[in-house]
């Protein structure tokens, strides 16, 4: 017998990758069901380019109200802080070299989730706030069931339900995963001084010290060190982590206050071997987590979204062993080429292994001194154009 769909397409998941994938689903015709408990509330801020903008503007949730509390992002700086004897020259990049306004923009990551549900909602996908529990590929179908006791079926589950994923279990995909001695404390602060739409990446011992526009005079920062070490910060009060970031930044924001109460996450990384499989996709942490180096983790996240969609529309049986390998196909290189280069930078800040940061200082020194190498960098790293899914084109 033909078990009668409830949505030809069924996402878990309700961070901004889920509720991406659907709305982008809905919108292009696809009927679509979104099954996740409403995500709470949200320190961090991310880092989108102009791909992934474009991405959001295809869903109405960029610019609106979105840019009120966002602030653009026009240059881009690395600079050595490692205090070795060899340095890196300061690599400062411009969007206007690659003929953009902005390179991107630092985002509150709360207020877009709330954007994206509306635009969910406006787009009529239907949402499901309980929890999966089992999920599981039937052949012709894949089925989910959820703590309220309720099952649903779809052609094909999109997985965005974080880095320990119940779908990529339920499918059977095996990952490598592995860990750095680090931590990542994230918070905002005002400061007297202005970041002139900078975002400074600082390469310090035991990892980077990145500041983010925001608007006005106020900044985001992700500080990334020894477990240990971020810890003790989360203990300091307000004026003494501003007397920190104060000496960390050297002064270049100017007077540093307001420091919102910081919150810590471990850094891991994770890449599944198969990106689809069983009528399962899989999307955002669920397929590849890293250290925030480079601002690439939602940037991936959105591209996988884009090429879900992508995928759906261009198979009659968006489930079927061809779609789950077209996926696999368009995620596999991207996912494993920045990966490498991002975990390899930030394990050159971690050991104290002179030939390792001498190959950094080498790669940095490289792309100052050569501009078609710097062009590249840019490019690929910054403004992509190559392999992106239509949603993300110009």
């Amino acid at each position: 017998m033909t078990q009668t769909l409830d949505a030809r397409v069924i996402v878990v998941g309700g961070g901004p990758a889920g509720l991406a994938a659907a709305t982008l689903m809905a919108l292009e015709g696809v009927d679509t069901m979104l099954v996740a408990p409403e995500a709470g509330p949200d320190p961090r801020t991310v880092a989108l380019m102009e791909p992934s903008l474009r991405l959001l503007g295809h869903l109405g949730a960029w610019p609106g109200s979105l840019s009120f509390v966002s602030s653009p992002l026009l240059h881009l700086d690395i600079i050595d802080d490692m205090g070795n004897l060899v340095s890196a020259p300061r690599l400062t990049f411009s969007a206007v070299e690659l003929g953009l306004d902005a390179f991107g923009w630092n985002i509150p990551l709360g207020a877009l989730i709330v954007e994206l549900r509306a635009a969910a909602l406006a787009a009529g996908v239907r949402m499901v706030p309980d929890t999966v529990t089992t999920s599981e590929n039937l052949g012709a179908v894949a089925a989910i069931e959820t703590t309220g006791g309720q099952r649903f079926y779809g052609e094909v589950l999109i997985a965005a339900d974080g880095i320990e994923s119940l779908l990529r279990k339920s499918a059977g995909i095996s990952v490598d995963r592995w860990s750095f001695d680090q931590s990542a404390l994230v918070t905002t602060f005002s400061h007297s001084g202005s970041h002139r739409d900078v975002s400074t990446e600082r390469h310090r011992p035991g990892g980077a010290f990145t500041t983010v526009p925001l608007p006005g005079n106020a900044s985001s920062l992700v500080w990334m060190g020894a477990p240990n070490i971020i810890e003790s910060l989360l203990f300091r009060t307000g004026q003494e982590l501003a007397m920190e970031i104060q000496i960390a930044t050297r002064g270049t924001l100017g007077l540093i206050s307001n420091v919102a109460p910081p919150k810590a996450f471990p850094m891991r990384g994770l890449r599944a071997r198969s990106f689809a499989a069983n009528r399962t996709m899989l999307t955002g942490e669920t397929a590849h987590a890293f250290p925030p180096v480079g601002a690439q983790g939602l940037n991936m996240s959105l591209r996988d979204v884009g090429h879900a969609v992508d995928v759906v529309l261009g198979h009659d049986d968006a489930g079927s062993p061809a779609a789950m390998a077209d996926y696999h196909a368009r995620r596999s290189r991207d996912v494993t080429e920045r990966q490498a280069i991002i975990s390899a930078m930030n394990t050159s800040m971690l050991a104290e292994f002179l030939p390792l940061d001498l190959m950094r200082v080498g790669a940095l020194s490289a792309i100052s001194s050569f501009p078609p190498l710097r062009q590249l960098v840019m490019r690929q790293g910054l403004a992509p154009t190559n392999n992106l899914p239509y949603a993300m084109r110009g």
